[in-house]
């Protein structure tokens, strides 16, 4: 994506990647200059920064209007190409694209879309509603599946808001030991306890004036609890170690891929934290209920790690893109992200589906270990319902293993002994990635 540069030779164009190295380049001398005051040096580091952040806000808006274009290209213009996975025949085409223009019209309102695409109906209500609560300080919880893109959604709220200019502090609740929990939020004085050397601020301190994200806030222990409420009543924190009471204007942003109100009845969350939480509730839904946003996320992961390995951009076999499309996510988006790296880290100049995982290529058999790593992916589900959803895939995938392997890979012929409609059985074959010529004899 090109930025016109005014100053360049005959109006050159400069990428936004090289405009944040430049930025950087000017950042890391000013920390090291020594004709210029310390007072003036933290000035135009702020200054620095803040050009950084709005650069890189309109890279990310730039990605989106780029991979909008590039999907609207793809689009098949016949009915029997890879649209028809999107409807059937029978279906009546549509003749106009509300979805499509919700989505214009939050750009047109100049919405920050940090990295977020699609016009899947669930996504756009839970953006039009996180546009309508960004100017507010209400709180806000976000619920949906590992790796949805919570987060994303947090710095969508904070960046389309009045302190989009102010801090924003992530906090991810899980990951801090209970025994440091109030000193990682709210600081401590010096010598408040062993290791306490110096005062230190929290992360509600840091993020005063901006945003503080609490993600995986269904693992913060009770203890941990109790004091996040006093927070939210009386906007006020006490170091640890020290009387004196502190106030903090930091508007909270939440998430969580469990059930709160199945942990309130648990007795494990706190039932007046929730509804103080969730004076606004968002829920992102799992990504293969937004197939729709698939491509454009490929389109922008794709450039995206092509640009952090320093690369070009990687083609994709109609092989391995078709597989990509249809790919169920169970890791989500930040499974796709991460594949789209792999690959881009992995591959040639064109990738082809001997660069994806062998555990998800098309094709791997069903043997012991991958059985042993499907029964441990299963345990680790963070549902009961995603753990069910795991293993009906996998025993549907093997059953159509094992009817090509028996057909010899004739689609007619298994689709004619199930006694089932054909296409309804090509849909589950592109669902699972599965191809009939790699059942045929002597393939």
């Amino acid at each position: 994506m090109k930025l016109y540069n005014p100053g360049g030779e005959r109006g050159s164009a400069m990428s936004y990647a090289a405009l944040l190295e430049k930025i950087e380049i000017m950042r890391s001398t000013l920390r090291w200059a020594t004709r210029i005051e310390r007072p003036e040096v933290e000035k135009l580091l702020r200054q620095a920064n803040t050009l950084r952040d709005e650069v890189m806000r309109l890279s990310h808006q730039a990605r989106f209007v780029q991979a909008l274009g590039a999907e609207a290209a793809l689009e098949p213009v016949d009915g029997n190409d890879r649209g028809t996975d999107r409807r059937t025949a029978a279906e009546p085409q549509p003749t106009a694209a509300p979805a499509g223009e919700r989505r214009q019209a939050l750009l047109a309102r100049s919405f920050v879309f940090e990295g977020t695409f699609g016009d899947n109906p669930r996504l756009l209500d839970a953006l039009e509603i996180a546009e309508k609560a960004a100017p507010t300080d209400l709180p806000v919880l976000v619920d949906g599946e590992s790796g949805t893109g919570k987060e994303l959604m947090a710095k969508v709220i904070h960046a389309n808001g009045a302190r989009a200019d102010k801090p924003y502090v992530s906090v991810n609740c899980g990951a801090i030991p209970d025994s440091l929990l109030e000193s990682e939020l709210f600081g401590h004085r010096k010598g408040a306890f062993t290791g306490a050397a110096n005062d230190r601020k929290g992360k509600f301190e840091s993020a005063h004036k901006g945003t503080i994200f609490l993600d995986e806030i269904g693992e913060l222990p009770l203890p941990g609890q109790v004091k996040l409420l006093r927070v939210l009543q009386s906007h006020e924190i006490q170091r640890v170690g020290s009387d004196e009471t502190i106030s903090v204007d930091a508007r909270i942003v939440a998430a969580t891929n469990k059930n709160l109100r199945k942990l309130i009845e648990q007795g494990s969350f706190r039932e007046d934290l929730f509804y103080r939480l969730s004076v606004i509730h968002v829920t992102l839904p799992p990504l293969r209920e937004r197939r729709d946003e698939i491509p454009l996320l490929l389109a922008y992961y794709g450039d995206e790690s092509a640009e952090a390995l320093k690369r070009r951009p990687v083609a994709l076999s109609q092989r391995l893109r078709d597989f990509l499309l249809q790919y169920a996510y169970p890791g989500n988006i930040r499974e796709l992200r991460n594949l789209m790296y792999r690959i881009a880290c992995l591959a040639g100049e064109t990738a082809d589906l001997s660069h994806l995982p062998e555990d998800i290529r098309p094709g791997a058999s069903a043997g012991p270990g991958t059985i042993a790593a499907q029964a441990v992916q299963a345990a680790a589900a963070s549902s009961l319902a995603e753990a069910k959803r795991a293993a009906s895939d996998e025993a549907e995938r093997s059953c159509l293993e094992r009817g090509l392997q028996e057909t010899g890979g004739t689609v007619t012929e298994l689709a004619r002994r199930w006694d089932m409609n054909r296409s309804h059985l090509q849909i589950l074959l592109k669902k699972h990635g599965l191809h009939s010529k790699d059942f045929r004899k002597g393939h």
